[in-house]
């Protein structure tokens, strides 16, 4: 969940799809974010899983119980969530139920009812869309015997219109911010931002606190790279102080809350990104680390303009599924499911291995460069096609003016002759 928050970053660059030079620097300080976050996991994953560092040391800080309080809500959920529980609902009782053992299925759920015909909350069986207790109404997607499939539309389509929405909003906020963003104002900018890092963590870090999501941070200061007024050595104390600002969210809700665990969760949340600054920030070497993967990074944007969909589609969605179908195979109780996921994880091991062999030792960077630029030209090529027919239809009839304005002049000079 903490490194699926940078692809929110990483979406506004394709807004700078348009400019090479944009498009390297936004890329560049989006990618930052992503690419700190998994240095982070590849270190800590190990360590936790042997010795127990974060679980152990939270679990030292806890207290023995958390006093009972009301709900928490940061203020943009206090604005927003009015008009989205107009809309749908998710009904949180269905997850805690069927994983308490309490129901076996979402099917027990359905079809819905309500008692008389009247849709509301004290009226009506709720399935994976409910109704708000507060008010006794139900949302707009909420319908009186309906299925779990009716349901299970109804939330891919709210999903579909959150993405478009939020994609949307997200390209009107690089437009936006590229046209204040002129003149004098990047000058400004530029020297407002030109600060000492620790600073800039804190800055980052107090923002995020107040929004309340390091997503709106982070895809803020994407396009301000993009056009050069923020370079990649300042923003990433930014993002790092933008993962820890998030992590105050939870706590403060945690704080409200009798489970101790949901404390133990936030805190673990939080020394999670204050280990992974430690490790990377204050020493320069280790800094340079995340710093030179991400210029990288934006530099094959360069040799490939469509690099960051590819990017996002295989670090977000094929990977993780790739991931998850692998830890699924260990959790059957038949034994031939485990023998194929343990294959398949020495194939997976065995193929990196030979990847970094083959980058590292073969040429492989070089090749790979080669054929993106390759596919860049093409596209290019494919691109000005129209336009290069239009100048070749333009030059062959010059031609033909010119070959017979000289047989015109041959005729001439035989005559006289």
């Amino acid at each position: 969940a903490n490194v699926g928050t940078a692809i929110t970053a990483i979406i506004v660059t394709l807004g700078h799809l348009g400019n090479g030079d944009e498009l390297e620097k936004a890329f560049a300080g989006a990618v930052i974010n992503f690419v700190f976050k998994i240095l982070v996991v590849v270190v800590l994953l190990p360590v936790e899983v042997t010795t127990g560092y974060l679980y152990y040391l939270t679990k030292a800080m806890l207290p023995e119980t958390v006093g009972d309080g009301d709900k928490w809500e940061g203020p943009i959920k206090q604005i927003v969530s009015p008009l989205s529980r107009k809309i749908i609902i998710a009904n949180k009782k269905v997850i805690e139920e069927i994983s308490g053992g309490e129901v076996e299925s979402c099917e027990s759920y359905y079809p819905t009812t309500c008692a008389g015909g009247v849709v509301s909350y004290d009226t009506c069986e709720q399935g994976l869309i409910g109704c708000d207790k507060k008010t006794n109404k139900c949302p707009a997607f909420f319908r009186d015997g309906s299925t779990k499939s009716d349901d299970m539309v109804s939330g891919g389509v709210c999903l579909f219109l959150a993405l478009f929405l939020l994609i949307l909003c997200l390209m009107g906020l690089v437009a936006l911010l590229r046209k204040m963003l002129l003149g004098a104002s990047t000058r400004i900018i530029y020297k407002a931002t030109n600060i000492n890092g620790y600073l800039a963590i804190l800055i980052g870090c107090g923002v995020t606190v107040l929004v309340q999501s390091s997503s709106i941070t982070t895809s803020t200061l994407v396009p301000l790279a993009g056009i050069g007024v923020l370079k990649l050595e300042q923003m990433f104390p930014l993002t790092i102080g933008a993962d820890i600002g998030t992590t105050f969210t939870a706590l403060m809700a945690a704080m409200v809350s009798t489970k101790v665990e949901a404390l133990q969760v936030a805190l673990v949340h939080l020394f999670f990104n204050l280990t992974g600054f430690v490790m990377y920030y204050p020493i320069p070497f280790m800094r340079r680390i995340p710093l030179r993967i991400a210029r990288k990074l934006g530099k094959a944007t360069r040799m490939w303009r469509t690099f960051p969909i590819v990017f996002v589609l295989a670090a977000f969605i094929l990977v993780p599924l790739l991931l998850f179908g692998l830890s699924t195979l260990f959790d059957q109780t038949a034994v031939g499911w485990v023998v194929l996921g343990s294959f398949l994880v020495i194939c997976m091991g065995l193929g990196l291995i030979y990847f970094i062999f083959w980058w590292r030792f073969r040429d492989g960077g070089r090749k790979m460069a080669a054929c993106m630029a390759r596919r860049q030209r093409k596209s290019a090529a494919q691109k000005n096609l129209p336009d290069d027919m239009d100048y070749l239809k333009a030059d062959m009839e010059f031609v033909k003016s010119e070959i017979v304005k000289l047989k015109d002049f041959a005729g001439v000079i035989e005559s006289g002759l």
